[in-house]
């Protein structure tokens, strides 16, 4: 097993990884799906052999308590139907920790359940946050799971100039499923669980 990685060193390079993809120009970017909720765009990964994918929609709703139902803590399982379960494994700081979830298959169960191990931190980002993760080969792979790998993810969440009790949520997600999976199945799965990713937050932020 690894050991846990310094996380300062990695929570810095981690922020600059999001901040460059959040400034990649527009036309480098694919349509891949458009809901009433988001929009979902992609490009090839510099990663791995799969895509990064770009999500983003208006969410009704201040900045903190929507950063506070996605990044890891007790809202997320509440209402993100593929998690099915999460421990934080190790706590550096308040705003940093180790966290292993699990999710539940997807597409008829082509795509078996995953467990993931993440690295996860969350910061101030203009006048908004940014919560971002990356995976870690760490602990023992529980049996009846794969375990999956995210590259440098994030969500970036800063308030609308205009209407401040909106915000604008901008994810950027490049998840290696790993095990013996059609690529063309996992990007269905992606980009349908990106745009459902938003109607589920906000449903749940209604309540």
């Amino acid at each position: 097993m690894d050991p846990l990685p310094d996380p300062a060193p990695l929570a810095s390079k981690l922020r600059n990884t999001l901040v460059r993809y959040h400034g990649i120009g527009d036309g480098e970017w694919r349509l891949a799906k458009k809901t009433k909720d988001a929009t979902v765009w992609r490009k090839p990964s510099e990663e791995f052999s799969g895509y990064l994918y770009k999500a983003q929609g208006v969410v009704e709703d201040v900045t903190n308590r929507i950063v506070d139902h996605i990044r890891p803590g007790p809202f997320r399982l509440d209402w993100d139907s593929l998690m099915t379960s999460m421990d934080i494994m190790e706590t550096f700081e308040e705003n940093c920790c180790v966290m292993r979830y699990t999710t539940a298959g997807q597409l008829w169960n082509i795509i078996a359940p995953r467990e993931f191990v993440d690295f996860s931190y969350t910061t101030g980002y203009e006048d908004g946050l940014l919560t971002c993760g990356i995976s870690l080969e760490y602990g023992e792979v529980r049996p009846n799971f794969v375990r999956g790998f995210n590259h440098p993810c994030g969500w970036f969440c800063v308030p609308l100039k205009d209407c401040p009790t909106h915000s604008l949520l901008t994810g950027y997600i490049q998840t290696e499923l790993r095990g013996m999976l059609p690529q063309s199945a996992v990007d269905t799965a992606m980009s349908s669980t990106l745009a459902n990713f938003y109607s589920d937050l906000k449903k749940a932020l209604k309540t």
